[in-house]
């Protein structure tokens, strides 16, 4: 295992583009992803939510899909059903604790 001063300098030598990172907010709190206007706002079950960009875009075409977060079980019974299951089935699920 490499030490934290050994691994970016080998990278760097490499010529492999690296950053330290000290803490699981700096990436959020980075401005590069603000300056090239990769935030966008979703919607979810506890309230919005910023969320980046997929890294791959393609210029002209719709960047990502950006629908909201879905809550516990909003598509439960719809993919249930979509693999054969039925109603009385996937009520089962429920009453047991099995599905939400």
């Amino acid at each position: 295992m490499l030490d934290t001063d050994t691994a970016p300098a080998r990278l760097e030598a490499a010529g492999i583009a690296c950053a330290r990172l000290r803490n699981l907010h700096e990436p959020a709190e980075h401005p590069q992803p603000a300056a090239r206007e990769r935030w966008w706002e979703v919607g979810s079950p506890v309230g919005p939510l910023r969320a980046l960009l997929p890294p791959l875009t393609l210029s002209g075409r719709d960047e990502a899909r950006r629908g909201d977060l879905p809550a516990l079980g909003q598509h439960t019974a719809a993919l249930l059903r979509a693999v054969g299951m039925t109603d009385d089935e996937i009520a089962a699920l429920r009453r047991d604790g099995v599905a939400a």
